[in-house]
């Protein structure tokens, strides 16, 4: 209970105060490439849920149709002003409306696409019974993520080989019992990530 309502109040807090940074975002979006300003994709959340993920738009329009659902090293789907808002994890901050709704927390297990969802274990499928997160450990220590998929197939890459790597980090956080306290190291963490050199 006290963790949806430090989610809600401080969710309201970074909407009111990002709201001018993010107008000044949707507005540069807006007037460097063609195509809406957000990207909705479906997400498989608490209990199992599908829910409408937020984010800024960084790719084309129709990327989704164009290739995998996992984005490589140097994508040719992103676009240049999508790079620098992946690169700085901006493209995440309208997921804040994601958790004042109730779909998601400030942390826990990243949602997937149904497609992956479809190849967890059942011990893995653990991790859907929490709300997923903006952040997490497994976030953290993937934040590159995009640079370790590389070659021709690396949606292969991602469900053999990156993605139980992730999902048994979530399990721990999972497991060990979520907490205010533990969430805001994580997301003390998630911020140190963001400054720190690659």
């Amino acid at each position: 209970m006290f963790k949806r309502l430090f989610d809600v109040v401080f969710a309201v807090l970074g909407l009111v105060v990002l709201s001018p940074a993010l107008l000044l975002i949707s507005l540069i979006i807006k007037l460097s490439s063609s195509g809406p300003v957000f990207y909705r994709a479906t997400r498989v959340g608490r209990y199992g849920k599908e829910f409408r993920l937020l984010k800024f738009r960084s790719m084309v329009v129709n990327a989704d149709q164009m290739g995998p659902a996992v984005t490589g090293a140097n994508d040719p789907r992103v676009t240049p002003i999508g790079r620098l808002l992946r690169k700085t994890k901006l493209d995440e901050l309208p997921q804040l409306i994601n958790v004042l709704v109730g779909d998601m927390s400030f942390v826990g297990p990243r949602p997937e696409a149904l497609k992956y969802v479809k190849h967890y274990t059942d011990e893995q499928r653990e991790v859907l019974s929490v709300r997923p997160g903006i952040t997490s450990a497994a976030s953290i220590v993937y934040r590159h993520e995009e640079a370790l998929l590389v070659g021709e197939d690396t949606e292969a890459m991602y469900v053999q080989t990156i993605m139980p790597a992730k999902l048994a980090i979530d399990l721990n956080y999972v497991q060990s019992g979520p907490s205010v306290v533990s969430d805001m190291v994580l997301i003390l963490k998630t911020f140190r990530a963001l400054f720190k050199k690659s």
